[in-house]
């Protein structure tokens, strides 16, 4: 592979989310060209450019990949909804099949990426009541860890021998603009932001910021190769991260919900799944820390300060 006819280019596929949208202003303000591949245009306009993909074959859209500095792949149908049967088979297909179709993109490339990074989830694990899992644990069971497995299957039969590969299980994302964080702090304000069944399970989250540090670090450290845990090193319980919750925005009220209330409303009212509220698990990364990457939010708290601002009130 010629090196120097690599650009400064990012592709992010799947990249029209949240996530991705967030990454694409980091990598710009970076100095990086950012081109999105998604079946639908990003929701708000930015510094990137979009191109359609249908995230299952090949095409014109492939030539965005040749030459670029890294591809990331983001694709994949959104977890929050109601598992219906047709909804889990699209849960796995939308992962697998985009993988597959990168794949059999970076093969017709001239000059490939050199980098590829791939976005798994640290649900992989499944739903371990107690034992904090790292990157040398077991995979769980369910629907979850069979979608990871299969993801990271895909990649690693899609990934070119040639190509640097990291694997990213990556947990709860806290932003401003989107993922789950917005929807709790509202519920949080209502005075709904108390303990969910019996509390105890675990929330491994991460602060945006970091999140897209660790994206940067992977395309330019070339120390960083396989599998990495994404999270913060101080998971918490869902009590403790909605006590400090209701802290931080000064509420001083929580009210409980108990699991079968969760388990009748989820679907019903917010159209989701009530598991992805009573399950949970305590994940760190064992790689991050011996390679030394320093978390700018290691803490939920500080998290939570520098997303909701200002001091917290007092207990």
């Amino acid at each position: 592979m010629d090196s120097t006819a690599l650009s400064d280019r990012v592709v992010i596929a799947g990249g029209s989310g949240f996530l991705g949208q967030n990454l694409a202003r980091r990598l710009a303000e970076n100095g990086r060209e950012v081109t999105i591949l998604s079946r639908r245009a990003p929701s708000e306009s930015g510094p990137w450019t979009h191109v359609a993909w249908d995230a299952r074959t090949t095409g014109a859209w492939c030539a965005q990949m040749n030459g670029a500095a890294a591809i990331i792949n983001l694709a994949g149908r959104s977890v929050d909804c109601v598992k219906t049967p047709d909804r889990c088979d699209e849960i796995l297909r939308s992962r697998v099949e985009a993988t597959l179709a990168l794949g059999a993109a970076v093969r017709e490339l001239d000059t490939p990426p050199p980098v590829w990074v791939q976005m798994s989830t640290a649900h992989i694990f499944g739903d371990p009541p107690e034992c904090v899992c790292d990157e040398n644990s077991a995979v769980g069971y369910g629907l979850a860890p069979h979608v990871g497995r299969e993801w990271e299957a895909a990649f690693e039969e899609s990934k070119l021998e040639t190509m640097r590969g990291v694997v990213l299980r990556t947990s709860f994302v806290l932003g401003r603009s989107g993922g789950a964080f917005p929807r709790l702090v509202k519920l949080a304000k209502f005075g709904l932001g108390g303990r969910v069944g019996h509390g105890r399970q675990g929330i491994s989250w991460i602060h945006e910021t970091d999140m897209n540090r660790i994206f940067v670090h992977a395309i330019v450290d070339d120390s960083m190769r396989g599998m990495y845990v994404a999270t913060a090193p101080q998971p918490v319980s869902y009590a403790d991260f909605m006590r400090g919750l209701r802290r931080r925005i000064g509420m001083p009220i929580g009210l409980p919900t108990p699991a079968w209330m969760v388990r009748l409303g989820a679907p019903l009212v917010m159209r989701t799944d009530p598991e992805l509220v009573l399950y949970g698990r305590y994940c760190v990364s064992q790689r991050l820390k011996h390679q030394g990457f320093e978390f700018a939010y290691a803490t939920v708290d500080a998290a939570m300060a520098d997303l909701l601002g200002g001091e917290a009130p007092g207990r």
